[in-house]
């Protein structure tokens, strides 16, 4: 009886240790500007209370998202990953201003085609959320743009 109460206690700490909580959910589109151009899209869906950190954020505040893309002989990078209009506050907890978005953030990196053939351009994103309450450490995503 006692090993079989023991191995129950493993199950249950295993589950719960396994609940890791994700507030934001990231989606990737490619869109066509031309033959030799397109715009990579990295939408990030967050959950109510939770928001993510702008990429512009001065030294002494959270971790700034920040986008990797791998090198590829197929593109080329065409200037800084953009991002949309968020909401700029004095933070507290900082004291600084600090940039974030609340449900949705939509960030785009324009890239030239050097092929007409498909292929995939692989990234990373590294962010931080918090709430009003407390913050999850940075988080790293591998991102994946099909390009047709």
């Amino acid at each position: 009886m006692k090993n079989l109460v023991f191995i129950f206690f493993l199950v249950v700490c295993n589950f719960s240790m396994a609940q890791v909580h994700d507030p934001v959910k990231w989606t990737t589109s490619v869109k066509k500007i031309s033959d030799k151009e397109a715009e990579l899209i990295v939408t990030a869906s967050i959950q109510k209370d939770w928001h993510l950190y702008s990429q512009e954020i001065p030294k002494g505040g959270p971790i700034p998202t920040l986008f990797t893309f791998e090198g590829d002989g197929r593109y080329l990078k065409k200037g800084n990953t953009k991002e949309g209009d968020g909401h700029v506050v004095d933070d507290l907890v900082f004291e600084m201003k600090i940039k974030y978005f609340d449900s949705e953030a939509v960030f785009t990196q324009r890239i030239r085609l050097k092929t007409a053939d498909k292929f995939t351009v692989k990234g990373t994103v590294e962010y931080m959320v918090c709430t009003g309450e407390n913050c999850l450490p940075p988080t790293e995503v591998a991102l994946n743009f099909n390009v047709n």
